[in-house]
């Protein structure tokens, strides 16, 4: 992905993206439920910012081939 500046947009109906500032295409989207947005108690917009924080950093060095891929099927927990 080339280098550009990262946003995270909060939209109306409560889904929280990720976007190059520049471009309106989305690259991720986060949607917390209901329950989990009254678990998190209004800081869920906090969270998902950590959440995507992450994974721009994983992506990069992924990208810079400092974390070797793993070519088996994985289990998420």
């Amino acid at each position: 992905m080339p280098t550009s500046f990262l946003e995270i947009v909060e939209l109306p109906d409560g889904r929280i993206i990720l976007r190059r500032a520049e471009d309106e295409e989305v690259l991720v989207t986060l949607d917390f439920s209901a329950d989990a947005k009254a678990f998190l108690q209004g800081h869920h917009v906090e969270v998902a910012k950590a959440m995507l924080n992450v994974g721009v950093q994983m992506a990069g060095r992924l990208a810079e081939g400092e974390i070797e891929q793993d070519e088996q099927p994985r289990v998420l927990h």
